[in-house]
């Protein structure tokens, strides 16, 4: 079933134009991950798709639904989340406290309960951190729960990072290259977690340039290059592509 399409998505800064006419379609419950040079346009779709920026023409459905253009918090609202690449984390905040924040669409939030600390408020509140330690438990944190986040390794943070989208409770996750900066056991726990995201009934659009992971965890590839759509197929058929070989995968193109 498809769960998101994407139209014609066009967006121009100036006269360059970074994303242009890009057409693709996304199954419910698949991994589905675009990958290109850099300049390719990538980042930018993201940001087309998550409400940060709006499209100059074409139209993104979700789940049947014409949310082109729409804000970040509405987006949200319909069950959409995203990572960053560059890390977003609060580090003047515990871990635990930077994926209860995830949740604040689902807590108790009226201006007076909250100014006199009336009991639904603070119950609200437990079961926001109950909920908050089970997620940091699901993306393998559990012993940084009381752990502040300026104190945590670069790969943990990017593990928060997704533990704070999924509080959200997402139905499809946008995942800006979350192995970034990973070393090899770290990139290993990654891809474990993806799969396990996709396997519990979150669809997954994974923007990533190591190649390892994408030929791993993908359903589906989307490959972009200049703005437009090269190629599109599993890792079998995108591997073997000589035009995606020549503009990104060189020889990469026979690692496993």
């Amino acid at each position: 079933m498809t769960f998101l399409r994407v139209t014609g998505l066009t967006k121009s800064f100036g006269g360059v134009r970074a994303v242009d006419g890009v057409d693709f379609t996304v199954r419910a419950n698949d991994v589905f991950s675009i990958i290109g040079p850099n300049g390719a346009g990538k980042t930018t779709l993201f940001n087309l798709l998550s409400g940060l920026i709006a499209p100059d023409a074409g139209a993104v459905i979700l789940d049947g639904e014409d949310v082109t253009g729409l804000p970040a918090h509405q987006l949200a609202t319909r069950g959409l989340s995203r990572s960053f690449q560059n890390l977003q984390v609060f580090f003047n905040m515990t871990a635990l406290e930077n994926v209860m924040v995830g949740n604040h669409r689902h807590t108790a939030r009226r201006f007076l309960p909250c100014l006199l600390g009336l009991p639904s408020v603070r119950d609200s509140e437990r079961r926001t951190r109950v909920f908050a330690e089970e997620l940091m438990h699901y993306v393998g944190l559990e012993r940084y729960i009381h752990a502040q986040a300026a104190a945590m390794p670069y790969g943990a943070l990017k593990r928060l990072e997704i533990a704070r989208a999924l509080a959200t409770r997402p139905r499809i996750l946008l995942l800006d290259e979350p192995a970034a900066g990973l070393n090899p056991a770290e990139t290993a726990h990654m891809d474990a977690l993806i799969r396990r995201i996709a396997e519990d009934g979150i669809t997954v659009l994974l923007v990533e340039h190591d190649m390892h992971l994408v030929w791993s965890v993908s359903d589906h590839i989307l490959v972009l290059n200049h703005g437009r759509v090269l190629a599109e197929g599993g890792a079998r058929e995108i591997r073997a592509n000589p035009q995606v070989v020549e503009a990104y995968l060189g020889h990469r193109a026979r690692e496993r």
